[in-house]
């Protein structure tokens, strides 16, 4: 007796059904985007129970036939692929013909549907996979898809369903990040007969971001354009100091499909290099248009998976994008405030009690490494705890000026130099309120990027040998891509010879990082190409090895500053690519405005 069959078409559609239907928003996702490749211009979304018990998506698409209405309940039938090559050119977002028969196959599914110059509208109901009945009705031009009891007759999918409200949630997520891609459209969302959200077709599509993501937030997006003959594309994203803590603010989109996609995610992150801490992800909205050709969206039943052609030629064109971007959202443009000393003259003493908070300038400072003279206390009060000790610091590091011209004074440069809090923050003034900046993460990134200028203009030897080789140990896939990386790697001074097997040994290190862990660096270059399928940026791990080398030789907390101290690492805070943050990702400031401070001392309603 045979023990392979031939399994009915009803299980086999529920099979299709678990991999593309894996909850009520998969049902919403789907039928959605078979609207929008009708060329609808209105889509409306009524839900009921979370999707359990009612889901319904109206559209005034183009609509179909009888004939094709029956066939589109076929599985594997599609208006949209006709041979092998259109396989891999794809330019519709649903196309794999299994959406509407599994759907249909654990549901009570109701299709009408009328073409505009049809007399009726055709009706077909259909109970776990079973034609019910076909008939004619009235509707207006378009498509009415209903799904009842969803997985009623698979018993064990419906109990892993999630609460009403959590499933909701999905559905609104889902509805929202198709909405956010498509602005020209109206979307309208019910649920319980309650509106839950209608988008009116945007005259921009920045309007339906700022819709989508919050008028709040609109202010803080910076617009970016790319193009570089292969992929074309356009975003926004907001400034580094607006963070989240999960991916849910990254909306992307490949010729208008939102997708989850490593390669677009992770040169959203490097275009953010430097400015994130651990933990943080940033918000930020990309669309890009390539040829169809050039991906391919047949990765997954449901469709969220993507491949490029040359990921790395994409990768490089969006995050270089991103990077200019964010520069531009994260640089400080404050004025000089109004009382604003001539160059040269100390600022008057403090009002009383004004040492509490911070120490002025005016107070006579010792030099570098040497601790403050203690304030005076105020009548009454104890004795001050000594000041502990400074470790020493080296001098300022000197950026080259790269930006100066920039700001046109609007910078760091342009702050009236207040004091220090605690001997660790700088205290400032502008015309917009007050300024804290960290000294320490100021001095890490100015020393960061003094320490690539000087590895970007060193000549002759650029090599340490190592007077003991060290052996680096992988596997065999990470083996393969190090034994590819050895000539880019040379080239940066990390000379690497094959010795046996998966073993290599390094002979010779940049001279930077001779007292380095190049095991840990070597490991990680792998890991990281392993992961993303990209060639991993050699001089961005480089970097990662001068942020250590930058933090321990930086101006430390705790640590008191003159004047003539402090003005100079602000000027040269300017001069740096990235002020705003320490090569960690920490902020170099933080800001209390004028209104946020009158407000706390309610001189303001």
């Amino acid at each position: 007796m045979a023990r392979i069959r031939i399994l009915p078409e009803i299980l086999s559609n529920k099979i299709a059904a678990g991999e593309v239907i894996e909850r009520p928003a998969a049902v919403v996702k789907e039928l959605v985007e078979n609207a929008l490749d009708a060329g609808s211009r209105r889509v409306g979304i009524e839900v009921a129970q979370g999707g359990r018990s009612l889901i319904r998506v109206s559209d005034d698409g183009s609509g179909m036939g009888h004939d094709d209405a029956l066939l589109a309940l076929e599985r594997y039938a599609t208006s949209k692929i006709f041979k092998d090559q259109d396989l891999f050119a794809i330019q519709s977002l649903g196309f794999r013909g299994e959406a509407l028969p599994s759907i249909a196959s654990v549901s009570h599914f109701t299709l009408v549907s009328r073409e505009a110059d049809a007399a009726a509208a055709t009706e077909i109901t259909v109970e776990g996979g079973r034609i019910q009945k076909v008939a004619e009705t009235g509707a207006p031009p378009g498509t009415m898809i209903s799904v009842r009891r969803l997985f009623y007759n698979t018993p064990a999918r419906r109990k892993f369903l999630k609460t009403v409200n959590t499933e909701m949630g999905h559905i609104a997520d889902t509805v929202a990040s198709i909405a956010m891609g498509w602005p020209g459209v109206q979307f309208k969302l019910t649920h319980n007969d309650k509106t839950v959200k209608s988008w009116p077709a945007a005259a921009a599509p920045l309007d339906r971001v700022a819709d989508i993501l919050g008028r709040d937030l609109q202010r803080a997006l910076q617009g970016f354009k790319f193009d570089d003959g292969h992929a074309r594309g356009h975003g926004w994203v907001a400034s580094a100091r607006v963070t989240r803590t999960t991916s849910r603010g990254i909306f992307v989109y490949v010729n208008g499909r939102f997708v989850r996609d490593r390669v677009v995610q992770h040169a959203l992150f490097e275009g953010f290099r430097g400015r994130l801490m651990k933990g943080q992800f940033p918000v930020g909205v990309l669309f890009v248009e390539l040829p169809f050709d050039q991906v391919d969206v047949n990765v997954h039943p449901s469709k969220h998976e993507i491949r490029f052609a040359e990921p790395e030629r994409v990768h490089a064109v969006i995050a270089a994008a991103v990077a200019r971007a964010v520069q531009t959202a994260d640089a400080p443009r404050w004025q000089p405030p109004a009382t604003a000393l001539p160059a040269g003259q100390q600022p008057p003493p403090a009002a009383d009690g004004a040492h509490v908070a911070a120490k002025m300038v005016a107070e006579p400072r010792p030099a570098f490494g040497r601790p403050p003279a203690p304030a005076p206390a105020a009548p009454g009060a104890p004795p001050a705890p000594p000041a502990p000790a400074a470790s020493p610091a080296p001098t300022v590091a000197t950026a080259p000026a790269r930006q100066t011209d920039l700001w046109h004074n609007r910078g760091f440069s342009s702050l009236r130099v207040i004091g220090q809090l605690h001997n660790t923050y700088i205290v400032c003034e502008s015309a917009e309120g007050l300024i804290l900046i960290d000294q320490h993460a100021a001095h890490e990134r100015i020393f960061f990027e003094d320490l690539k200028a000087r590895r970007a203009g060193r000549s002759g030897q650029r090599s340490q040998q190592l007077l003991i080789p060290e052996t680096v140990e992988l596997g065999f896939r990470e083996a393969q891509i190090l034994e590819g990386l050895l000539p880019r790697l040379a080239a940066v001074g990390l000379e690497i010879e094959p010795f046996g097997g998966n073993t290599f040994a390094v002979k010779a290190v940049p001279a930077m990082l001779a007292s380095g862990d190049i095991r840990t660096l070597i490991t990680e270059l792998v890991e990281k190409m392993a992961e993303t399928g990209l060639s991993p940026d050699v001089e961005a791990a480089l970097d990662d090895c001068l942020v250590v080398i930058a933090c321990h030789g930086a101006i430390r907390a705790h640590q008191a500053l003159s004047a003539a101290q402090i003005q100079p690492l602000l000027t040269q805070l300017d001069a740096c690519d990235n002020p705003s943050h320490c090569p960690h990702g920490r902020p170099t400031w933080i800001q209390w405005s004028v209104r946020f401070i009158e407000k706390s001392f309610k001189r303001l309603a």
